[in-house]
């Protein structure tokens, strides 16, 4: 993503879990966030250009953001698990990264989970394994969420939820359905597809404005 990203394997359920971390350029964490990329049987990697743009809108907030690629991907150990293994895995990583990463002042902050179409249905139930864990779970952002293909869990009603107006991978009816009886908001881009090719500046942004930044100062210590 960057020349200062650090590149390295936490152990995992089913061996290695390649990991990418960006620190933005302040010791007064925002935060934590772990983002989940697209479906790995369909080329996903934690190196989306999705998934790197949600990392990058964190980090611009002043969090420290995490990427890692699902099991059976790059470095990842073991094999593809349709989202349970998966699941599993990314709540190591928020783990993992929540103590090893963190000073015990920033381990109260709540922690950000974010994820893209298959990631944004395992960062789903990842947040509901989290919390059972008692980490902090924080907001959920949760883009081109793939209701049509898998089993999304309910989320909190503060979750950002955006979705493609165009999107003929996802339908956007189907994102609705999901939303409709948890009384959950939808952010629609509109003539945007599921891989918001030209509209990746306005992802970013639109996650910017919505979760709590460090003021300029702090960014700068």
């Amino acid at each position: 993503m960057n020349p200062k990203t650090e590149h390295t394997l936490w152990e995992g359920h089913s061996g290695p879990i390649e990991v990418s971390i960006d620190r933005p350029a302040t010791e007064n964490l925002a935060g934590l966030a772990v983002v989940a990329h697209p479906h790995p049987l369909f080329g996903g990697t934690k190196d989306n250009k999705v998934a790197q743009t949600l990392a990058r809108a964190f980090l611009q907030l002043g969090y420290l953001a995490v990427r890692f690629n699902f099991r059976g991907v790059g470095k990842s150990g073991g094999l593809h698990d349709h989202g349970n293994g998966e699941s599993h895995d990314m709540l190591r990583v928020i783990q993992t990264a929540h103590t090893s990463l963190l000073a015990p002042s920033a381990q109260k902050h709540p922690i950000a989970l974010a994820g893209f179409s298959f990631g944004a249905f395992v960062a789903s139930h990842a947040a509901n394994l989290a919390g059972q864990a008692g980490l902090p779970v924080g907001k959920l952002a949760l883009v081109g969420t793939a209701t049509s293909r898998f089993n999304v869990a309910r989320v909190p009603a503060d979750t950002l939820v955006i979705h493609g107006e165009a999107d003929d991978t996802v339908p956007l009816q189907t994102v609705l359905d999901w939303a409709r009886p948890q009384s959950l908001p939808v952010v629609v881009m509109p003539g945007v597809e599921h891989f918001f090719h030209g509209k990746l500046p306005l992802l970013k942004e639109t996650l910017v404005r919505y979760y709590p930044a460090l003021s300029t100062d702090q960014l700068h210590t």
